[in-house]
C-alpha cells in the first residue's frame, strides 16, 4: 500500500483516479489523520549527506538484577521542525528485521529542558516523529533496552557476571542519513570490577566507565562489547601484522582458564586463514567469548568481531563441544565473507532499509566450508571429527523430504519469513540451517570439480584467495553478485559453473537429489553402521535416542522428537507431542528400543510400541526389519583422496 502522510496528499492522488474510490479513499485517509494529535510526516530517505555534528552516547549497564541497559542520548540538530529518529531495524548478521523494539520503554525527548511529544510512525514502528522547537540546536534522548530475564522469547544478555551489549539495540538515530555519515562518540559505565572486550578504540576507562573514540554508526553497530566480572584477553597473532585478540569472559574463574594447546588452536587459525585469503581486511580483530551458562547462546559475525557463546566448561570438556570448537573459524572467514566481500543485495545505506539474502548459500554456506576446513588445519578439530561431521550432513540431507517441494535457493528466505521460527516438520519445511549446512556440501562439490578439471593443480583455496583476498587491508564493503562469483570460478578453472550452481540451488521436485557428487570426487562414499563411534556419537549426536535413520524420529527421554516427513513413523501418524510408553511389552525407552530394532533386523517380526499423547494412546506395529542405521563415510577403493587433502594444514 502507498504510503498516505496527508489529506491534501491523498486529493492529488485521488485526483488521478476514479471518483468514488478516491473519495472513499480520502475519507478513510483524513479520518486515520484525525485519529492522531498531528499529521503524520514523511521518513526522509537515507542521502549521501554526511549528518552534522557527532551523537553523544551513554549507556548504562549496571541494573544487572532488573536487567536495564539505561541509554541516553544527545544528538544536535541540524535544524528545527520534523525530525524522525529511528530504532535499527535490520541488524547486521541477522538477514532479517529482527531489531527488538518491543524491548523498548520510557523513551522521553527533550530540548532545552522542555519535553519534546512524539509520535510513533504508524506504518513503520520503528521510527519516531518529533517536532523540534526553534532555538533548540540539540535534543536529549533517553529509553531503556529491557532485557529478558531468560531464553524462552529473546536471548539473555545480562547475567549477574556476563553481559552482552550490543549498541544496535540501545541507540536511536536520525533518519534521511546514511549510518556510515553518523558519527557517533559512545560512552559505556559497567559494574565495578568488570572488563570488557570490544572492537572500539577506547579512549579512557576509569571508574568502570568506558569512554570510546568516536566512530560511525555503521561500524558501532558492527561493534559489540562482551563485559564480565572474569575477564581474560589472550594475544592471537604475537608480533603479527595487526592486533588479533581473544576476549574471554565466563560465569566462573574456572570458565575462562584456557589451556596452552587450546590457545594453540585458535592461534593456528588466525595463521591459516592468513595463508588462505592472504590478505585482511581490518585494523584489529577481538573475537569475544563468553563461556557461560547464563547468557544466552550467540554466534556472530562482525567486521572486527565477533560474538560468541559456548557453554562454561567448554574449555574443560574440550572434545564434548565438537560444533563449538568450530564456532569461532566461522565468524573470522566471515570478515572476509560477509563483511569486505558481501552479496550486493546484503549492501543497504542505513539499519533500516531492508536486506534481500538471496545469496547467502554464499555468505553463511562458503564460510560454513571454510570454518570446517580452517579449523581442522588448525587443529581445533580432528580430520576424524570433520569427516564425522560430513557424514552426518550427507545422510541428512540425503533423507530430507523437503526437497521434493522447496528448493535450497528459497530457503535464503527463510529468516524473512519468521526469524528462525520452529516448527515440528523440519525435515519438510527445511530452513536456515539448509543455506549453511547444505551449501557446505555444495562448496565441497564445487572445491573438488576444480581440483578434477585442473589435475589437481588448483583448488577452491585458489578462488578464495583471489575473490576474498583482493585489496588486502580495505575495509570498505566491496559487493558480489552470482555472474561476479561464477567468472571468478571460471577465472580459477573454466566450467559452466552459472549451470553448475543453479541445478543445485534450485533442484525440487521428486527427482531432486542432495548435492553429494563432491563427497564421491573427493574419494568418499556415504553407508551406515550398526553403531556409531565414539567420535560420531558426539559430533553427530549419534547413540542413544537416534533412530532417524531406522524409525524415523529421535528419543528425547520417552519424548518422540524430530520425526521425519515420510518415513516409518510418519506411516504409522505419528507426529509430534507423543512419548514411548512401552516396547515389546517392555518400558519405552532408548535401549530398550534399540534391542527391540536389533532384534527385527532379517526377520518377520514387528516392533510393537505403545505411545501416548495426554490421555490417548496408540499401540503402533513398525514393520521394520533392517536394524540400526547411522551414517559414516568410507574410502572408495582406487581413488585420489582429495578430502584428505583438503583437510591438511597449509604451510604456504
Amino acid at each position: 500500500m502507498t504510503r498516505v502522510r496527508s489529506h491534501a496528499r491523498m486529493a492529488a492522488a485521488c485526483a488521478a483516479a476514479l471518483l468514488t474510490a478516491c473519495t472513499a479513499g480520502a475519507a478513510w485517509a483524513q479520518a486515520g489523520v484525525q485519529s492522531l494529535p498531528r499529521d503524520v510526516p514523511p521518513i526522509p530517505a537515507p542521502t549521501a549527506d554526511a549528518f552534522p555534528g557527532v551523537i553523544r552516547h551513554e549507556v548504562d549497564a549496571t541494573d544487572l538484577d532488573r536487567r536495564i541497559v539505561w541509554v541516553k542520548q544527545t544528538i544536535p540538530v541540524p535544524a528545527a521542525g520534523p525530525m524522525t529518529l529511528l530504532y535499527p531495524k535490520f541488524l547486521p548478521g541477522n538477514h532479517a528485521p529482527t531489531g527488538p523494539i518491543q524491548l523498548v520503554g520510557g523513551l522521553t525527548v527533550t530540548g532545552n529542558g522542555r519535553r519534546i511529544e512524539w509520535l510513533r510512525d504508524t506504518l513503520d514502528p520503528y521510527a519516531f516523529h518529533v517536532d523540534v522547537p526553534a532555538g533548540v540546536r540539540e535534543i536529549e534522548v533517553a529509553f531503556q533496552w529491557l532485557t529478558q530475564p531468560d531464553n524462552a522469547t529473546w536471548r539473555v544478555v545480562m547475567t549477574p557476571d556476563v553481559s552482552n551489549l550490543q549498541f544496535e539495540k540501545a541507540i536511536l538515530y536520525p533518519a534521511g542519513y546514511r549510518h556510515s555519515g553518523v558519527m557517533v562518540q559512545t560512552t559505556v559505565k559497567l559494574p565495578d570490577g568488570w572488563n570488557y572486550g570490544t572492537a572500539l578504540d577506547t579512549r579512557s576507562f576509569e571508574d568502570g566507565v568506558a569512554v570510546f573514540e568516536p566512530i560511525d554508526l555503521e561500524m558501532l553497530a558492527d561493534s559489540p562489547m562482551f563485559a564480565g566480572r572474569h575477564h581474560r584477553v589472550e594475544d592471537l597473532d604475537p608480533g603479527g601484522r595487526s592486533p588479533v585478540r581473544l576476549h574471554i569472559v565466563g560465569d566462573t574463574a574456572q570458565a575462562i582458564a584456557i589451556t596452552d594447546e587450546q590457545l594453540a588452536g585458535f592461534r593456528g587459525m588466525v595463521r591459516q586463514a592468513d595463508l588462505l585469503f592472504g590478505s585482511r581486511h581490518y585494523d584489529r580483530y577481538d573475537f569475544l567469548l563468553a563461556n557461560s551458562n547464563q547468557l544466552g547462546g550467540i554466534g556472530l559475525e562482525h567486521h572486527r568481531s565477533s560474538e560468541n557463546a559456548v557453554p562454561a566448561d567448554f574449555f574443560q570438556n574440550w572434545t564434548a563441544y565438537h560444533g563449538a570448537r568450530t564456532l569461532l573459524p566461522h565468524e573470522y572467514v566471515h570478515s572476509w565473507n560477509g563483511k569486505f566481500r558481501r552479496p550486493a543485495d546484503q549492501i543497504t545505506p542505513n539499519l533500516n532499509t531492508p536486506v534481500q539474502n538471496t545469496l547467502l548459500w554464499v555468505y553463511e554456506g562458503q564460510t560454513e566450508y571454510w570454518g570446517e576446513v580452517l579449523a581442522t588445519r588448525a587443529g581445533l578439530v580432528t580430520p576424524e571429527e570433520t569427516i564425522a561431521n560430513l557424514a552426518g550432513l550427507a545422510a541428512f540431507y540425503d533423507a530430507q523430504a523437503g526437497r521434493g517441494w522447496r528448493p535450497l535457493q528459497d530457503t535464503t528466505n527463510h529468516n524473512l519469513l519468521g526469524y528462525r521460527t520452529t516448527n515440528p516438520w523440519g525435515s519438510w519445511m527445511r530452513g536456515t540451517g539448509d543455506y549453511y549446512r547444505e551449501s557446505l556440501l555444495i562448496w565441497l562439490d564445487v572445491d573438488t570439480k576444480i581440483r578434477e578439471l585442473t589435475g589437481d593443480r588448483r583448488s577452491l583455496d585458489d578462488f578464495a584467495k583471489g575473490f576474498f583476498g583482493i585489496q588486502d587491508g580495505v575495509w570498505e564493503a566491496t559487493p558480489y553478485t552470482f555472474n561476479g562469483l561464477v567468472s571468478a570460478l571460471n577465472d580459477v578453472a573454466p566450467h559452466d559453473w552459472a549451470a553448475f550452481l543453479r541445478q543445485r540451488l534450485d533442484a525440487a521436485g521428486p527427482e531432486a537429489e542432495a548435492p553429494l557428487d563432491g563427497l564421491a570426487r573427493a574419494g568418499w562414499r556415504l553407508v551406515w553402521s550398526e553403531a556409531p563411534t565414539e567420535v560420531e556419537s558426539y559430533v553427530n549426536g549419534s547413540g542413544d535416542g537416534d533412530f532417524q535413520y531406522s524409525l524415523g524420529f529421535n528419543l528425547s527421554g520417552a519424548r518422540i522428537t524430530g520425526v521425519q516427513w515420510g518415513g516409518p513413523a510418519w506411516e504409522a501418524g505419528i507426529g509430534a507431542g507423543w512419548t514411548l510408553v512401552s516396547v515389546n511389552g517392555q518400558p519405552g525407552n532408548a535401549a530398550n528400543l534399540a534391542a527391540a530394532v536389533t532384534a527385527s533386523k532379517g526377520n518377520s517380526q514387528p516392533i510393537g510400541v505403545v505411545i501416548r499423547n495426554g490421555q490417548r494412546e496408540r499401540t503402533v506395529q513398525f514393520d521394520y526389519h533392517d536394524g540400526l542405521r547411522y551414517p559414516r563415510l568410507e574410502r572408495i577403493p582406487g581413488t585420489r583422496d582429495r578430502l584428505t587433502e583438503i583437510l591438511a594444514p597449509r604451510t604456504n
